[in-house]
């Protein structure tokens, strides 16, 4: 059984006046005023009044216990998660604004600060696609077409139709403006540079830098696309991505110069944080240092108008505001002929920021020899590297020491220290792990980042203030995301027997589940492990692999039946792979939903509303099949594997106040798009990794209808309203 705490006495201020006044008889039979008049009653109570006071302290030893275990384990409470978001600055001036790295940024009260230099230039861009159509064309469409394919050399048989699909309008709109470049005819995705004064010198941009900012579509994780963790500093490289702008130009010696095609000049990549498009970041182009190069960038007009937007050409811009502020045209594609994942948003004049402030230099305080000694930042919640040197009397100079998780690996004589991030605390090392700073030895802290929390996660446009930069406009054209709150220390006590055993490694099943869920800024609300799972091979046992199924705690487009992003499934990676096994396969996959539909008659008792009891009953069984805690048949989310039986959902609905009995509950389950009801048993089978989806629930009062249908509303009473239908008016 499970060992628990005794008070070790809860007695009050009343019981102990009470019980003293009761001892007086026995005692001192004599004294029989036992009033609050009397002055020995008001002693007693001064004595109740102070025993109840030693009493509280004396109940706090075992609090006090556990936290002088907590400290005693060197375990830290888990620092507040910063949140991240992807913001594009806008400016007037012709020359361009820098933005450096660390500006400061505002959402309201929440303080950002940028992770990229840029350069803000007069410039803004749209992202386009020339997407494939099959629409049927009209005479004159057909016509032109004809034209275009003559002017190309080609055949109207053989021609690609497409039209431009532009996107980065406004993602946060439902259905999103989200690109997909496999819907187009040459897979590539073109940026429209747009600037408020067409007649810009593109001269002015040779051999500087244009930041381009990409988020790829937020999809749900397939568990088809599953693959092992890579490893800690063993994340594959991105794929190899191709970037090019168009000039004014033709290829020369076309076999038909009235529609050549343009001449597209390669840029250099000055740095990527999207690993090849695959994830959120800022992608640095730089333009050629050469002005008479930059001389010939511009918006291609071929010869022959017919050929306009075909071939090799950018796409056909038809918005003659669009067009009329159009400067240069970029490409992105991948040379070796691969895909580019969909994409949510691209813009320029972007950068990452982070919801954090920088800590200017401090001067921490002197070396005592002492082994572990402690100095305390002046912030706490600290993210990332601290930049420590300490003053060494022998070296005469200020020496820069190295910031570790532990002091396990480390000598002696190692200059090392580890970090308190939640408290703000810097410890050195204890006599054979770690030099401690010599007596008089100054310390500084040159500079570090804090801040972090659920604030943070503002929506989209909410950074809209630079408080270090002039000139400029800002703001976040997607929500920011990964904040989280610290860890409480009531959690922190709880989870001590937790942390003695796997002391921040990933070995038994239960290890890899807590780690997962507490990784920090993904937001997991659960997780599951499967042990000897491979997603690929989920009928056989396969030695060295762990599955992690892990649940979000929102999904805007599936609130009942969340699923994790790829986002998401590649930072719970991150974590768990710095702290499993070498000789373990980890897998972090969603969760794999089986859709159910019920279907429920009630009877309820006189004197209960009939439409209340359908509403509950219906409540019930929702939060019965929920997958994601606190619901569930025991508050954890649906069990994997467990089969949703029938028996067991009659019994869920009849703890509502009001029914008196089922008068029927049948079950369907999706299969091949079709729904098939299960009779005997009525039982949906799942498999070990799988769940229930409530796909649809129908409570009516009477025998229950099939599974998955819904009734439609009674029609109104009486004869119809008729109403006019406005004239068209050419």
């Amino acid at each position: 059984m499970p060992l628990r705490t005794p008070i070790l006495d809860d007695r009050s201020f009343a019981q102990l006046r009470d019980e003293l006044i009761a001892r007086i008889p026995v005692y001192t039979p004599e004294w029989t005023d036992h009033n609050a008049s009397d002055p020995g009653i008001t002693l007693i109570e001064l004595f109740a009044f102070l025993g109840e006071n030693l009493l509280f302290r004396f109940n706090q030893i075992p609090d006090t216990t556990r936290l002088a275990f907590l400290d005693l384990l060197q375990i830290p409470l888990r620092p507040a998660a910063a949140a991240g978001a992807l913001v594009t600055f806008g400016t007037a001036e012709a020359d361009g604004v820098p933005a450096p790295i660390g500006s400061g940024l505002t959402a309201g009260d929440v303080a950002f600060t940028t992770r990229d230099e840029v350069r803000v230039w007069p410039l803004t861009a749209r992202a386009a696609i020339r997407a494939r159509t099959e629409e049927q064309l009209d005479a004159d469409t057909l016509e032109y077409l004809a034209r275009s394919s003559v002017a190309l050399g080609s055949s109207v048989d053989d021609a690609l139709r497409y039209r431009t699909a532009f996107g980065a309008g406004d993602p946060m709109r439902p259905g999103g403006d989200r690109l997909d470049p496999a819907g187009s005819v040459d897979g590539r995705v073109y940026l429209a540079l747009l600037a408020g004064d067409t007649t810009m010198d593109l001269t002015a941009y040779a051999g500087r830098e244009l930041s381009i900012g990409v988020v790829p579509s937020q999809e749900p994780a397939e568990l088809e696309d599953a693959e092992p963790c890579p490893g800690e500093g063993s994340a594959p490289p991105g794929p190899p991505m191709r970037w090019q702008v168009c000039t004014v130009d033709p290829v020369p010696g076309a076999d038909h110069p009235e529609s050549a095609d343009p001449v597209w000049i390669d840029l250099a990549v000055a740095g990527d944080t999207t690993s090849g498009l695959l994830a959120t970041g800022v992608v640095r182009l730089r333009f050629p240092a050469d002005p008479g190069r930059m001389a010939r960038i511009g918006d291609y007009v071929p010869a022959d108008p017919d050929a306009l937007g075909g071939g090799d050409q950018p796409p056909l811009v038809e918005d003659d505001e669009t067009a009329g502020r159009l400067v240069a045209w970029l490409r992105v594609f991948r040379p070796d002929g691969g895909g580019i994942g969909a994409l949510d948003w691209i813009g320029v004049n972007a950068a990452r920021a982070e919801q954090s402030r920088a800590a200017r230099a401090e001067y921490l305080g002197s070396g005592t020899a002492e082994p572990g000694q402690t100095l305390r930042l002046v912030h706490a919640q600290v993210l990332g590297e601290v930049g420590l040197d300490v003053e060494e009397q022998g070296a005469g100079r200020w020496v820069p020491w190295t910031q570790v998780e532990d002091f396990r690996a480390a000598g002696p004589d190692d200059r090392v220290f580890v970090v308190d991030r939640e408290a703000g605390q810097v410890r050195f090392g204890e006599v054979h792990h770690g030099r401690a700073p010599q007596l008089g030895e100054r310390i500084r802290a040159r500079g570090y980042r804090y801040g972090g929390g659920a604030a943070g996660n503002v929506g989209a446009g909410a950074v809209n203030k630079a408080t270090d930069v002039v000139k400029v406009t800002v703001t976040n054209p997607m929500p920011a995301t990964g904040g989280a709150v610290a860890q409480s220390l009531t959690d922190a006590v709880d989870q001590i027997p937790a942390e003695l055993a796997r002391r921040d490694r990933a070995v038994t099943v239960s290890d890899f589940r807590e780690l997962a869920r507490i990784t920090p800024g993904a937001g997991i609300v659960r997780a599951e492990t499967l042990r000897l799972f491979n997603p690929h091979q989920p009928g056989q046992e396969s030695p060295g692999a762990v599955s992690v199924v892990v649940w979000p705690g929102t999904d805007r487009l599936h609130p009942d039946a969340p699923r994790p992003t790829r986002d998401v499934v590649a930072q719970v990676c991150r974590y768990l792979d710095t702290r499993r096994l070498i000789t373990t396969e980890v897998y972090v996959i969603p969760p794999t939903y089986r859709r159910v539909a019920v279907s429920v008659g009630i009877s309820v008792r006189p004197g209960y509303g009939t439409e209340a009891v359908r509403t509950w009953v219906e409540t019930v069984l929702r939060q019965y099949l929920a997958p994601i805690p606190p619901y569930g048949p025991e508050g954890s989310g649906w069990p994997l594997g467990r089969p949703v039986f029938g028996p067991e959902l009659e019994a869920a609905a009849l703890q509502v106040e009001g029914l008196e009995f089922l008068t029927g509950l049948r079950i369907s389950e999706e299969v091949e798009g079709e729904w098939v009801e299960r009779v005997t048993p009525v039982r949906v089978a799942l498999e070990a990794w799988e769940v229930p989806e409530l796909a649809a629930v129908t409570v009516v009062a009477g025998e229950p209808p099939g599974p998955g249908t819904v009734e439609a509303p009674a029609p109104p009473s009486g004869p119809p309203v008729p109403v006019r239908t406005p004239r068209e008016v050419c």
